[in-house]
Parts: C-alpha cells; structure tokens; sequence
C-alpha cells in the first residue's frame, strides 16, 4: 500500500510529495525545494524514516516544481522523469526564474519521459498516469486507485484551477482535461493540489465555480 508525505517549498508555496511504498521505496513528486534549508528538511525526513528514492517524476516543469530536481539528483544518483511535451517549459526555466527574480542557474534535464496514459510500478504497486494538458501542454497527474487519491500538480485545486495565462496553456484544454480525466473518478478521490489544501473530486464537481458548466 502506497502512502504519501506532503511539503510546501518555497515563495511559491508548492507542494512537493513522496509516494512510498511498503518498503520504503520512494519516488520523489515535484520537488520544489528552493534554498538549502528547505533542501536540509527533504533530505533529513527521507534520512530518518530510511527511505529510498528511486525516481524524480514530475506531474510538470515550471518552475516552482523544479527548484529542487537536481539537488534530488545529485543526493541519490536518481533519474528525473516527467512528460516529452514538457520540455518546452524546461528548456526556458532560467529566464523564467529570472522573470520572477529568483537565481536558478541549476535547471535540471530529463533523463527519461513519461507517457501520456500508462501505468508506472513502484515496487508491487501501481500508479496510473493521466495526460491533462492546459495548464502546461504535458502536464500529467498521478492516480493510485487503491489509496482513492490523485496527485494533481496545477490542474484542479481546491475552489479554482491552474492558471492558463503562460507559455503553452489553455483554458479550454484544461478544461476538458478535468471533464475527462479527473471528474470521472470516483467522487471520494482525494486530490493532492501543488498548491493550497487537499479537496476532493466530488467536492469540486459540485462547488468549485470553474467547473459547474462543464
């Protein structure tokens, strides 16, 4: 059985979370940690509780999601994987921190891509990979239908959704990635946003004011 650990890092506010399995297996989600504080707490959490990280996968590449890849990297000879259509974004992360007055000369390369709809092993246990482009043209969300929880990256929050105003998003995309790619799970999925508070499917089909249209 999977569980997840949840931090928040950096101006942003990004959450970055571990998915662990049974024996401390461990893949690391967006890490977003921006200083080397928030650096320190990573590791020291994944050194006490003897976790193992295998893998760096990502549910998309701004910024905020990425501050931490290769110091993960660097710690654990791991690789960073995210989705092929992604790399646009990648490849523009250091003009896009300096747009925003961060100093981010570290941006990382994928070492392997993800595809759109298919399914990924964490020891014995699955993770479905769901392709919901719109807030970035490769962003993709992790499910694991046992545990009834979704790691969303920016594509539904709690009360709104992600922002559609940069390079390569759009809003009827996003859209229609929610409408056939998150709505249709089961209504008591919790969904881990990479920003602000966890929610749930059922809740946001019924209240948040993007999604009562659809």
């Amino acid at each position: 059985m999977l569980r997840l650990e949840t931090f928040t890092f950096n101006a942003f506010q990004e959450n970055t979370h571990l998915i662990i399995n049974d024996k401390n297996d461990c893949w690391i989600v967006d890490p977003g940690m921006y200083d080397k504080n928030e650096t320190n707490d990573l590791f020291k959490f994944i050194d006490d509780n003897g976790l193992k990280p295998q893998a760096i996968i990502n549910t998309h590449a701004h910024i905020d999601h990425i501050f931490g890849v290769s110091a993960c990297k660097r710690a654990f000879s791991i690789p960073f994987l995210m989705n092929k259509k992604e790399l646009p974004v990648l490849n523009v992360a250091t003009a896009s921190a300096m747009l925003y007055g961060f100093d981010f000369n570290d941006a990382p390369e994928a070492d392997s891509f993800i595809e759109d709809s298919c399914r990924m092993m964490l020891g014995e246990d699955e993770i479905e990979i769901r392709f919901t482009p719109g807030h970035s043209p490769g962003s993709i969300v992790f499910y694991y239908g046992k545990g009834k929880w979704l790691i969303g990256g920016d594509v539904l929050f709690n009360g709104s959704i992600g922002r559609t105003d940069l390079p390569g998003g759009d809003f009827d995309t996003l859209i229609n990635s929610i409408r056939t790619q998150v709505l249709v799970l089961p209504g008591d999925t919790t969904v881990y946003p990479g920003h602000g508070p966890v929610t749930t499917v059922g809740r946001e089909a019924t209240s948040n004011p993007f999604l009562q249209d659809i």
